[in-house]
Order: C-alpha cells, then structure tokens, then sequence
C-alpha cells in the first residue's frame, strides 16, 4: 500500500479506474505507471466504450507526483525518469481510443491539474479548487503545461502558474474551460457522472475514437515534446536552491 492502489471494474461498456495513495491521492512512479498501462489496455479493449477516472474518499482528487520521490533524486536521469511519469500518463490518455471522463471531487494539485486536463470531459465538485504549485519550489509545471494550456489557455496557465500560492476554485476552472460542469456536492456530480458514462456508452465506438483523434489534433509530438520538458525538469530539480526549497516544504 506505500506505492497506493489502482482499481479497474468494466460493468456495461464503462471502464472506472480508481486511484488511492494515502498521501492525498498523490502519485508514486509505481502507481504512474500502473495507470499509463491501464489507459493502454482499455484503449484496445473492446468491451470498454468509455472510461471514468476517479480517486478514493471524498477531500483531494491528486496532490500530484510523490514528494517523498521528488525529494530522493539525486542525479539527472532519475530526475527525468520521475517526471516521464505523468508525461507517459498524459500520453497514454491522449492516444486512447476511448473518451475518458474526469470526475475530480476534491482538490487537485500539479499534476492532478495536469490529470484532470487530460480528461476529455471533467466534472467536478465545488471542493475541486486548483493550484500548480512548482515554481514555488523551483521548478515548474513543464509536463504537464501542454494538457493545462490546451484546456484553459495561455492567459489563464500563466496566472495560474506564476501566483503559485494561490488556490483557485472550481469555478474559476470551470470558467476558463478545464472543468465542463460544477457541483455543490459529490452525490449530485456523480448522479450526472453516471448519467453521462452511460450515454455515451450508447454511441458509436468507431465514431468515438474517431472524434477522439480530432479533438487532440496537433498533439502528435507530444511523445517527444513531454520528454523534452521531464529533462528540463529533472535537471532543476538538482539545482541547490530547489533541494533547499524542498527541504524547508518538507518541514
């Protein structure tokens, strides 16, 4: 249980993948790579018509990468390797055949932002409030910018990027495109979840996976392009001022 749980149940053409890690839903290597696999596998699975992403209990959604890791590297490749986590994530959400729902019903940080902008369609509930916290730390949010700056633009990535103390609500996410619909509780965001799954579990897969193509055109280099930004930032996160800004978090 230190490397956190993943669960997948297929129940009527509706894929749900389930993460935990006690540590806010965050995300060891490990569990990252269980995930990038599991999109794969349901991507050709054909008793799969859609996917429903969620984590356990009810306060974050995904405190991001595992600080715990982040704060052991001590050389480049382990560095870029730690990072390449959420980019082959990314990824894998990105060429899956399938259209994958977000349902975030707490807070989301970093790379649970950069989660939840992978999604095709996200619903979330009040409590589902944002930050990118990296720069604060030294580095930056450079995996996954292309999935948040895809989804809320650059004027909205920019600010969220650079006030990066600052938590902003669901309804600031919902307003600059990141969430499609927000609820006042977790009931009602997943009596709609569910309405939804199942709707479009009803439509065409060939029309699906083909509409899935379209909406993430010019995104066909992102292979390279997110490996490329888990070198830049495997490379700060050696840099002195960053280890003695993650020491200080750390206490």
């Amino acid at each position: 249980m230190s490397n956190g749980s993943l669960y997948t149940n297929i129940q009527n053409g509706i894929a749900t993948v389930e993460f935990y890690h006690e540590a806010s839903n965050s995300f060891p290597s490990e569990l990252l790579n269980r995930l990038t696999k599991a999109f794969n596998e349901l991507s050709e699975n054909e008793d799969v018509r859609v996917i429903v992403l969620k984590s356990e209990k009810e306060k974050a959604f995904c405190a991001g990468a595992s600080f715990n890791e982040l704060i052991a590297i001590d050389n480049l490749e382990d560095g870029k390797q730690f990072f390449m986590g959420f980019a082959n994530v990314i990824n894998a959400m990105r060429t899956c055949s399938k259209i994958i729902i977000g349902r975030v019903q707490g807070k989301a940080v970093g790379g649970g932002v950069g989660l939840a902008a992978a999604c095709d369609y996200c619903f979330a509930s009040e409590a589902a409030s944002i930050k990118l916290s990296e720069l604060s730390i030294g580095i930056g949010p450079f995996v996954i910018e292309p999935a948040v700056e895809r989804k809320i633009g650059v004027a909205a990535f920019t600010e969220l990027t650079l006030d990066a103390t600052s938590w902003q609500t669901a309804y600031w996410a919902k307003d600059k495109g990141l969430y499609a619909k927000v609820f006042e509780t977790i009931s009602e965001m997943d009596k709609e979840v569910d309405f939804f799954a199942e709707k479009l579990s009803n439509y065409s897969l060939e029309a699906i996976a083909s509409l899935k193509k379209v909406l993430w055109k010019e995104t066909e280099n992102w292979d390279n392009l997110l490996e490329e930004r888990a070198q830049i930032s495997g490379k700060l996160v050696l840099s002195a001022e960053t280890k003695k800004a993650l020491q200080k978090f750390k206490k």
